[in-house]
Parts: C-alpha cells; sequence; structure tokens
C-alpha cells in the first residue's frame, strides 16, 4: 500500500519532470525562432530590404537577455546587449543562409539552462561563393519572468568549405 507521503512524493517529482521537459521544449523554440529569424534576413539569393532587416535583427536581439552576448568567433565578431546584438545582425556577412540546429544538449537548472547545438549552414558569401558552415554553438540560458531568453550564445565553426570541393582540402 503506497502511503500518502509516498504519494505526495512521487507527484512532486513527477511535476519537477514535466517542468523540466517544458523547459527544454521551450528552449528548443527560441533555438528554432533564432535560426528562423536568422536565415529570413536572405530572400532569393540577397539581402532582404533595409526596413525588414531593422525588423528582423530587433526581433533576434530580444530573444537574448537585456545584457545578453552573441559571440560568432573570431570571423563574426562579439556583440554585448541587445542593441549592439541588433547592430551587428543588421550588417550581413552573406546573402544566403540555412542554419540547420541539430542534437541539442540540453542541461536545466532552475531558471537557467546551458546547450550544445551542432549546427550545419549552407551559405553563400557576397562574391557569389557557396559553402558548407560546419560548427557547434554553446549557449547559456536564463528564465525571466516565465520566458526562456538566450544570456549568451557562442559559434565555433569547424570548417567552412567551399561547395563543391569537399572536406578534404579542409581536413587535408
Amino acid at each position: 500500500m503506497v502511503t500518502v507521503e509516498e504519494l505526495a512524493a512521487e507527484v512532486d517529482a513527477l511535476r519537477q519532470r514535466v517542468t523540466v521537459s517544458e523547459n527544454v521544449l521551450a528552449i528548443q523554440a527560441l533555438k528554432a525562432r533564432y535560426g528562423e529569424l536568422v536565415d529570413e534576413r536572405f530572400s532569393k539569393g540577397t539581402v532582404v530590404d533595409v526596413k525588414t532587416l531593422e525588423r528582423l535583427a530587433d526581433a533576434i536581439a530580444a530573444l537574448f537577455t537585456a545584457d545578453g552576448v552573441w559571440d560568432g568567433g573570431p570571423g563574426l565578431g562579439t556583440a554585448t546587449g541587445r542593441r549592439a546584438i541588433a547592430a551587428r545582425l543588421r550588417e550581413t556577412t552573406l546573402t544566403f543562409s540555412r542554419h540547420f540546429f541539430m542534437n541539442p544538449r540540453i542541461d536545466v537548472e532552475g531558471d537557467r539552462a546551458t546547450a550544445r547545438w551542432d549546427l550545419l549552414s549552407p551559405c553563400r558569401r557576397a562574391d557569389g561563393t557557396s559553402y558548407w558552415m560546419c560548427g557547434y554553438e554553446d549557449d547559456d540560458y536564463a528564465c525571466v519572468d516565465g520566458v526562456w531568453l538566450n544570456r549568451s550564445m557562442r559559434l565555433t565553426t569547424v570548417f567552412m568549405a567551399p561547395v563543391g570541393e569537399g572536406w578534404d582540402k579542409v581536413f587535408g
């Protein structure tokens, strides 16, 4: 026979598991929204108009905490705070990208979380050269007023290989 105390403990444990699961799903949705907005900066092989680009950059920055950090690594630079993040994302280095975030490893502890996401991104530079970019992002998150936001996002590029040349030259 199960005691009232045992039943209460089991219900509490289930509540905690459901809360963590819901938080993981919210973080996955946040990452998907980030990738979607970053890629919307391009349409039909070119950068969208200035007004749309500003709106998208502001929407991306709003996915970060007020003091959030966007770190694109040595090639893309770093921006701290929503205003700086939006300004950085108004400056495009590409004319096309499509972010595929995969294999999330998300750890939630209360109102904080960390994650590592593998990233594969076909992209094109302004000179028309198409690339495969492969890397990963390490993220820190905070739940602010019930909403999960990026505290920091750090990209590590493993390789960027021109399409058609394959990966032999990258690792050779």
